[in-house]
């Protein structure tokens, strides 16, 4: 990857974690009928503007990981750490479950 598009991804990156943030309702600032789907589509939009007719890779990676990875860490936080519950809660078998949080460092 080069550095123009690493550079496009990280804004990406910072754009869906934001959107994530705003999207769930954990705070104050949430509004409601505000979607995370439409906070995402949000996002991707600005995103496509702003690479001004670049190529890019990788994007379904990028976002994929950027919205697991905080999934999987509040699913957790959530079962305090019983990995059968959050399995059952994400509708995933428990060596799915492990493998995804290994490629997080959740475990």
């Amino acid at each position: 990857m080069n550095y123009l598009q690493h550079d496009k991804h990280e804004g990406l990156r910072q754009m869906v974690t934001s959107t994530v943030h705003k999207a769930v309702p954990l705070s104050t600032n949430y509004t409601e009928g505000q979607t995370l789907r439409s906070c995402v589509e949000k996002a991707l939009q600005t995103y496509f503007a702003q690479l001004d007719g670049q190529n890019t890779t990788d994007l379904y990676d990028l976002v994929l990981s950027e919205v697991e990875a905080p999934l999987f860490a509040t699913v957790m936080e959530y079962v305090k750490g019983n990995q059968s519950k959050a399995s059952e809660l994400l509708g995933l078998n428990r060596g799915t479950l492990r493998k995804k949080l290994k490629q997080y460092n959740l475990l």
